[in-house]
């Protein structure tokens, strides 16, 4: 479901005026989050948010009621928090006039909120709060913050933190309750469920005044260290058991780890795989701040009898299904039995931190003897194991489950889902900066008015192979998508240019894009789109500390750009081993004069585009440099030139229309000799030439890479050419040795002009043998001239010849100079 806040939207479209397009960028909301059932007003600040017109939400449940836009790029928006809405974190972006922002996040919680009141930094200043409330703080450098709350005997005071994912800054938070002689009787850094953001709880031994201290893990801090506080009753449980089950499926779940003890709930699971579900523990005590990642698939659940600790007692499930159990202490093992058929083919799934566990899973597969047929510890960067598995016969095996480390407790839960492998297609986008994991530079579409704008969209086949199909079912009115819909096998980027028409609607949405394989044999393998934001990242290594994964791309139509480019279609083929130029022409708007910067959207494998061009300020075309590699596909690929300028409120992206680039076999090949001369002296390179496509015009043919001080002249062939002779002169400092030299062969097809690149060889330079030494001789005789014989035609000297000659007479003047000696 989507829900577009679209309240006020003449007005603040008035306010837009006459802004050009441009990327609204969201730096901080404030507050972070708001009671579910209430009206809340957060104060957004950012970059280029003067003519918002709506608020895109991925999720339900929040409504807007009031947006005021503020000075110095700020905007007041009033949320109507819906009472049954999801508890925890919903995400966002501001579709204004002239683009749509960067996405952010804003947290639902359950409990009243208050706000940290300064000075609380020591504790005989603790601030005084009630019970079951969220304080909304803030952390400065060294800072702690001390609150103080009264409690009963035997009651649970629970205390948990959110810090790192309000991702304000990189926060890492530590909290502890303490009693009033300042003993701490918890503590909390960092949990499974939360990660970086810890929590604690304990059961109050005596009536008194308590207090809970917040602050940063190594006393840092700044005033960007946001923090929501909750404190209350409410459980906090560390474990639970299954961890998942069926859509639509009344499952009754096991909570452990909690300060009071276990206990259970019955909770209809939702139909589907609701984008963020967490399952909260809930007691009459309170809700659980954090929940459970629960698992919803359509497996059958087996859970294990706790004395499961090896084969003997295994527990018996079905496959496919999923196996669920918790290593009570360190040492214990998890084993399960099944029974399965030679032919068969699974994977084995254990999913532990994952769903919120302390276990570092190490999972393997035994036979009934108790041999290990296969055995994984990590897998796909997680500490979670995978592993597939084909049973060698028909028969019982064994699924085993431990820690890395032989740890256990409460908390080392797991659950291990055992099904066929599902093949799957994951769509995402190209990220502009991969180094950056937080750069969210063109993760969405911004369409302007009138143009266009380019992306690529990321493919990536899961446990299957072959051609898919591309499909964009519901584009916004007026939008086209311009692109080649079949994907081959092995192509794993499509570039996409969008364009609205003159007049379109500027408006928003969340767009599904779904792939489909074109062998009828394949047609059930689904897709989905899993489009990564990482929204808080620090080091070592621009290390990501907390993502949100969501699976639309926001799109939207925004007020027309100030210039818009357009690429000279090629009039001829690119042969492989051959380039050109690519001509690309800008239209501006009336008033702008900035310099435009191209980029390629997209290069075909075995093609080169120039990474980068301007369009100097003031002037209207340039060109990109492009060739096709000796091993380029001969095909006709689609792809376009993408361009950015800055009319003053920061880049605006627009694309050229979609353009064929063709490759072909190459036209010629030149096979040419090598070649050996001495410094100061000539020589010839001699080439075959073989014609293997439609050249029938002239060509000028160009030695290039020859030493410094040699030259050759360029010469001119035709397509009856099939010998062609370089002569060659050199220096007597022309550099001596042996030098790699091919020939470019310049052409002129259908108007276009292609350098072509062949042949390839050796041109030898020796230095000169030092001259023979002059013999005495006695003066000759006189004797009768006879006539001159009459002259002939030398006949050309195979290279073979010549070097033979060459060498000849190299070995008889070193005979002569060791005479001489």
């Amino acid at each position: 479901m989507v829900r577009l806040f679209g309240a006020l939207f003449c007005v603040l479209t008035a306010l837009g005026g006459e802004a050009m397009a441009a990327s609204p960028v969201i730096n901080n909301i404030l507050p972070r989050g708001g009671q579910r059932g209430t009206e809340v007003t957060v104060m957004v600040t950012g970059q280029n948010l003067e003519d918002a017109q709506e608020i895109v939400t991925y999720y339900p449940g929040i409504t807007v009621t009031k947006i005021e836009p503020a000075k110095n790029n700020r905007l007041a928006v009033t949320l109507k928090i819906a009472a049954d809405c999801r508890l925890g974190e919903h995400a966002f972006r501001i579709r204004t006039a002239s683009g749509i922002s960067t996405l952010d996040t804003f947290w639902v919680g359950a409990l009243p909120v208050v706000a940290e009141k300064e000075p609380n930094t020591e504790f005989d200043k603790a601030q005084p709060i009630p019970m079951n409330v969220t304080v909304h703080g803030v952390v400065q450098s060294e800072d702690v913050d001390y609150f103080e709350v009264e409690c009963k005997k035997g009651e649970r005071l629970s205390v948990e933190v959110e810090g790192m994912r309000l991702a304000t800054t990189f926060f890492d938070p530590y909290v502890a309750i303490l009693d009033a002689k300042r003993f701490e009787l918890a503590t909390g850094d960092d949990a499974p469920t939360t990660n970086q953001d810890g929590g604690c709880s304990v059961v109050i031994p005596a009536d008194g005044k308590y207090y809970v201290l917040v602050r940063e893990c190594s006393y840092g801090g700044n005033g960007a260290s946001h923090y929501h506080l909750h404190v209350g009753n409410f459980p906090r449980p560390t474990a639970v058991i299954p961890a998942g089950g069926k859509p639509g499926e009344t499952v009754e779940f096991r909570f452990l780890g909690d300060p009071k003890g276990e206990f259970t709930q019955k909770v209809t699971l939702p139909q589907g795989d609701p984008p963020l579900y967490r399952l909260h523990a809930q007691t009459p005590d309170g809700i659980h701040p954090a929940g459970f990642p629960i698992r919803i698939v359509d497996l059958p659940n087996t859970i294990g009898s706790g004395q499961n600790l090896d084969g003997a007692h295994a527990t018996v499930g079905p496959v496919p299904g999923a196996f669920n159990g918790f290593l009570a202490k360190a040492g214990d093992i998890g084993c399960f039995q099944f029974t399965a058929k030679k032919g068969q083919s699974f994977e084995f799934r254990c999913l532990a931190r994952a769903i919120g566990s302390a276990l570092d899973s190490v999972l393997e597969i035994q036979n009934s003897k108790g041999q290990r047929l296969a055995i994984n510890d990590d897998a796909g960067g997680s500490q979670d194991s995978v592993l597939r598995f084909n049973p060698p016969a028909d028969g019982d095996y064994y699924i085993v489950v431990r820690d890395h480390l032989n740890k256990g407790g409460i908390d080392y839960f797991y659950r291990v889902e055992v099904a066929p492998v599902h093949p799957e297609t994951v769509l995402a986008v190209v990220r502009a900066n991969p180094n950056n994991p937080r750069d969210q530079d063109r993760q969405s579409f911004a369409i302007p008015q009138g143009g266009r704008f380019g992306q690529v969209v990321t493919v990536t086949r899961r446990d299957f192979g072959g051609a898919l199909k591309i499909e964009f079912p519901s584009l916004p009115p007026g939008v086209t998508a311009t692109y080649d819909p079949d994907l081959d096998a092995g192509q794993s980027q499509l570039p996409v240019v969008f364009e609205a028409k003159p007049g379109t609607a500027i408006g928003g949405m969340l767009l599904p894009i779904v792939a489909k394989p074109t062998d009828p044999n394949q047609s059930t393998i689904p897709s989905r789109i899993d489009l990564n934001v990482a929204l808080t990242s620090g080091n070592p290594g621009q290390t990501v500390y907390h993502a949100l994964t969501v699976d639309r791309i926001a799109t939207v139509v925004t007020e027309p750009a100030p210039f818009s480019i357009e690429v000279i279609e090629l009039k001829a083929a690119i042969p492989q081993n051959a380039s050109t130029t690519l001509r690309v022409v800008a239209k501006r708007a009336e008033g702008f004069k900035g310099a435009i910067t191209l980029r390629p959207l997209w290069v075909p494998p075995g093609v080169g585009i120039a990474a980068t061009a301007t369009i100097p300020e003031g002037q209207t075309e340039t060109t990109l440099s492009m060739n096709a590699a000796g091993n380029a596909a001969p095909r006709k690929w689609k792809t376009a030139i993408q361009a950015f300028a800055n009319p003053g409120k920061g880049n605006v992206w627009v694309s050229s229309q979609m353009f064929t680039i063709e490759v072909v076999p190459a036209l010629l090949t030149l096979k040419m000799q090598r070649s050996a001369t001495d410094q100061g002296k000539p020589t010839e390179m001699l080439c075959k030439i073989e014609y293997h496509g439609d050249f029938d015009g002239k060509a000028t043919v160009k030695l290039i890479g020859l030493p410094v001080k040699a030259t050759a002249p360029d010469l001119e062939i035709t397509k009856g050419t099939s010998d062609l002779v370089i002569p060659v002169t050199t220096d007597k400092t022309t550099p001596a040795g042996k030098h790699r030299v091919f020939c470019q062969v310049i052409a002129k097809m259908n108007g276009e002009t292609l350098s072509m690149n062949t042949g390839g060889t050796e041109l030898r330079v020796d230095v000169p043998l030092p001259p023979k030494p002059v013999a005495k001789n006695p003066p000759p005789t006189k004797t009768a001239t006879p006539a001159p014989p009459k002259k002939e035609e030398p006949k050309r000297l195979t290279r073979l010849e010549q070097l033979r000659l060459d060498q000849e007479a190299k070995e008889k003047a070193e005979k002569e100079a060791a005479g001489s000696k």
